[in-house]
């Protein structure tokens, strides 16, 4: 029934109380033309003949994210991870959406408020980020029996690009450790570009996770940062938990950084100095200072302004530049094939494969094959049958006679 212009009251009939015996309805106000209300009006009855829960029928999606950030999200994500999906949720999905009806919602409506997105110019990252955490919410809600259909369903994403990466080539390497070994975060940088781990988890490494005599170090957790301060999580992955050996001149620098560390057994709290790496004050290091003394060293020395987490992609590049094979490069950054650490890094691949064409080539054809190697001539000798020499005439002999080639 219409209450206004562009207003309608949806009532439905949705069963007696278990108790009072009494008639329960669903009453909802609808705004929008009269197909709008229309269309509700069938799938609240679709919902009912089917039998599934009227409490679909009647929440907002903004309570149901509330539900499902609390007792579906929360328990299995990583606290970081945790509050990444509240985040993205509040700031581009319950603005747009957080008001409907959750059996309201419609493909359309999401796909609305991802081209909003579009064009505030985030990012396609973003918008496939923000796309798979509402998608995991609503199939949620579909395993709880609170919709029929998933909304999400063939939303249109933008194209993800490929990011071109910014690395240190193997010169300016040399000149960021000449400079940053001069400074109290010198052994941090240089686990860091030469071990390819991650922020969180050189960051998080204890005393005890390095073997001395073996020259390794295990990776087997990280530290974050939250609002009730500092605390020691799980790795990314299961894969990610792996063993990295050093190189010989970074474990003597850790070495030396030792003893100048205060070592207090039987304390479990990240903000001591069983951390190998600690700030000045002797409390641990948050990656966003890091990262501000890593670009101000950048701009000293006249190098390429990259991301700290940029380390990481230099120093596998430096590996694969040098002919570490694949496989080996995959475990020591914790991914979980070789394929994928091949797709990553994809724009080494061209000078990868002609370095392995001419070992190959040397191998087949020997060093005989390298003088034919001039420029301006073809690559190897021409080669096939020789032609029959033709007839001469013998003027001793007074006949015909031919040649044996």
């Amino acid at each position: 029934m219409g209450r206004g212009r562009h207003r309608w009251l949806v009532r439905v009939f949705v069963g007696r109380d278990h108790e009072t015996r009494r008639r329960r309805y669903l009453s909802r106000t609808v705004h929008g033309p009269i197909r709008q209300a229309q269309s509700y009006l069938t799938k609240v009855l679709r919902e009912r003949d089917l039998g599934r829960r009227v409490e679909g029928i009647t929440v907002t999606l903004d309570e149901f994210l509330d539900r499902w950030l609390d007792t579906a999200a929360k328990p299995k994500l990583r606290d970081k991870s945790y509050e990444s999906y509240e985040s993205l949720l509040r700031r581009y999905i319950r603005p747009v959406l957080g008001g409907r009806i959750l059996s309201a919602v419609t493909p359309l409506d999401v796909q609305d408020g991802y081209q909003k997105m579009i064009d505030r110019g985030l990012s396609s990252r973003t918008v496939r980020y923000t796309h798979s955490v509402l998608r995991s919410a609503i199939r949620q809600a579909i395993r709880w029996r609170l919709l029929l259909q998933d909304p999400t369903d063939g939303a249109q994403l933008p194209r993800l690009g490929r990011r071109e990466m910014s690395v240190l080539t193997a010169e300016q390497s040399r000149i960021f450790l000449s400079a940053v070994l001069k400074t109290h975060y010198g052994p941090v940088f240089a686990v860091a570009l030469t071990t390819g781990m991650r922020p969180s988890e050189y960051l998080g490494l204890k005393w005890q996770d390095i073997d001395w005599d073996r020259g390794t170090v295990s990776v087997v957790r990280t530290l974050e940062r939250s609002a009730g301060g500092w605390r020691f999580a799980e790795t990314k992955r299961a894969r990610s938990r792996r063993i990295i050996k050093f190189q010989d001149w970074v474990l003597e620098t850790l070495k030396n950084l030792e003893p100048r560390t205060i070592r207090r057994s039987g304390c479990s709290r990240p903000d001591n100095s069983e951390l190998v790496f600690t700030s000045p004050a002797g409390r641990p290091i948050y990656s966003d200072k890091l990262a501000k003394k890593f670009k101000a060293i950048l701009g000293q020395n006249g190098l390429p302004m990259i991301r700290l987490y940029d380390l990481r992609h230099t120093a596998a590049t430096l590996a694969l530049s040098a002919g570490v094979p694949p496989k080996v490069v995959a475990e020591q950054l914790g991914h979980a094939s070789a394929a994928f650490t091949l797709d990553v890094y994809s724009h080494l691949l061209p000078h990868m494969q002609e370095e392995a064409a001419i070992k190959v080539e040397q191998i087949l054809a020997g060093p005989g094959l390298l003088r034919y190697r001039i420029a301006g001539q073809k690559r190897f000798p021409k080669t096939g049958p020789k032609k029959p020499p033709k007839a001469v005439n013998s003027a001793r002999e007074g006949k015909r006679t031919r040649l044996r080639a």
